[in-house]
């Protein structure tokens, strides 16, 4: 499947690029769009979230972070934006990556036979070999199991890359181990 984005746009610009929409309103709108102002926007929303806080509120009103003006907002935006602020759409950080398996590894009892046929054959593709193992093992392993098979082949070619670049050298890097 594939998808196609339009590029990003606002609601606004969205409805003034639909043909169906009749030219007078698209006018109307594009007059709206630039008395819009944003910084009067927020302002008036602040506004109205403090008359919200103190109609909520029971007793004297007291200051709070809704009844701000907005020059007090605006000589705070240069350090709001160090401190941070949580929202649903920050995301946690990537945990670092593991090295060690979740999982016993499926091809262990096969992987010397595998390595042998790519010796044999080494322009073979995983997916071949993977064929190859499913018609001599039927009912061993899961279609799902590809991936993981193409994941072993890819380091074993790595560790053969690296083996035939510093084979000339006198320095041999260290030997990396590929898990079976």
């Amino acid at each position: 499947m594939k998808r196609s984005y339009e590029r990003p746009a606002t609601p606004c610009d969205r409805l003034l690029c639909h043909p169906t929409l009749d030219e007078a309103v698209k006018e109307t709108l594009r007059q709206q769009r630039v008395q819009l102002d944003p910084v009067a926007l927020l302002h008036r929303i602040r506004k109205d979230q403090s008359m919200l806080a103190a109609l909520a509120s029971p007793g004297p009103t007291i200051p709070g972070p809704g009844r701000e003006t907005l020059n007090e907002f605006l000589s705070q935006l240069p350090r709001l934006w160090q401190s941070g602020e949580v929202r649903p759409t920050h995301r946690t950080p990537p945990s670092k990556p593991r090295y060690w398996r979740t999982h016993k590894n499926p091809f262990a009892s096969v992987w010397y036979e595998v390595l042998g046929w790519l010796q044999s054959h080494p322009e073979a593709t995983a997916k071949s070999l993977f064929e190859r193992l499913q018609q001599k093992y039927p009912g061993q392993f899961a279609p799902g199991q590809l991936r993981t098979l193409q994941r072993r082949i890819r380091q074993w070619r790595e560790v053969m890359a690296k083996k035939l670049v510093y084979a000339c050298t006198e320095d041999n890097p260290p030997e990396t181990v590929v898990q079976s």
